[in-house]
């Protein structure tokens, strides 16, 4: 894993992420991927001095003077209105997701910290509707993308995480720091993708977050490709989907996945992984549950 220096200083525990920068950089990167043609503009080709859109036609798209949207791409979201922000999202072709985001950088709720420090805790029903289900790997997830509490089977698949410090039961530093996981992911450039857009969600909700900005610091010095995920600014969310997996026990696994946002606790979520039915991943699924706890220790001692 790279050690070098990260391009960005190192945050400490008592620092926070700077949110007028993280809407500047959000609104830069958004406006550089567009060209003119994309928005039905001429191009002028060798004439452009910079990539994608220039304020002035962004400004122009969204109906809003080019002073304000300048201000607004440096960082100064102050009293700006839900309607311009819609109209800049429309403008910038935001996903969902996206417009979400920017919505919470420009316009940030106010978070007491009584609030941002209480522990994350899961509802004892949920810890126990987890162990009921026998043969399906299963977790909630957290702020910051912890890992809060799983069951034997995701234990089996994904690696026994009761092995692991609390603080490392994180999948921004399981997947950025810990080598099997790079052999687990069949597309772990895919998989290091939806983290870091994760992370970056949960920074424009919680900017002055600490743990989260320290997190953050610390994957940057330690690895090169956390430091230039996190430079494109790509947020996005991934309900459900596919996971190719290697597993150092039963070999290849195509598993679908679908993630429940809990209606709760907006910040915890309940993933699932399933295998066709009459698959060979079903059938290596099965063999997995049969060896049980066994599984799950040579899984954790089979070396990657």
């Amino acid at each position: 894993m790279d050690q070098q220096p990260s391009h960005e200083p190192a945050r400490d525990a008592g620092q926070s992420l700077d949110r007028r920068a993280e809407l500047s950089e959000f609104l830069r990167t958004r406006r550089a991927r567009l060209k003119p043609e994309d928005v039905g503009l001429p191009d002028f080709g060798r004439h452009r001095r910079v990539p994608g859109l220039r304020r002035e036609e962004l400004a122009q798209l969204a109906g809003v003077s080019v002073a304000y949207y300048t201000r607004l791409e440096q960082g100064n979201g102050r009293n700006v209105s839900a309607e311009v922000l819609d109209a800049i999202a429309r403008a910038l072709r935001l996903s969902d997701a996206e417009h979400a985001h920017l919505t919470h950088l420009a316009k940030p709720k106010q978070h007491k910290k009584k609030q941002q420090a209480r522990p994350q805790q899961v509802r004892g029903a949920l810890r126990q509707l987890l162990d009921t289900l026998d043969g399906t790997p299963a977790y909630i997830t957290g702020r910051r993308a912890d890992v809060l509490v799983w069951n034997r089977m995701a234990a089996a698949v994904f690696g026994d995480w009761a092995e692991l410090p609390p603080q490392e039961r994180n999948w921004a530093r399981l997947v950025f720091l810990r080598p099997e996981y790079r052999e687990l992911f069949v597309d772990w450039e895919q998989k290091a993708s939806d983290v870091v857009s994760f992370l970056r969600m949960d920074a424009g909700c919680h900017p002055d977050d600490p743990r989260l900005s320290a997190l953050v610091g610390e994957l940057s010095v330690k690895s090169e490709e956390f430091r230039r995920l996190w430079a494109t600014h790509d947020v996005k969310e991934k309900s459900h989907g596919v996971k190719r997996l290697h597993h150092p026990l039963v070999g290849p696994l195509t598993l679908s996945f679908e993630t429940f946002r809990l209606r709760d606790d907006g910040e915890q979520a309940m993933v699932t992984y399933h295998a066709e039915p009459g698959s060979a991943s079903a059938e290596a699924l099965r063999l997995l549950a049969s060896w049980g706890t066994d599984a799950t220790r040579a899984g954790a001692a089979t070396p990657q």
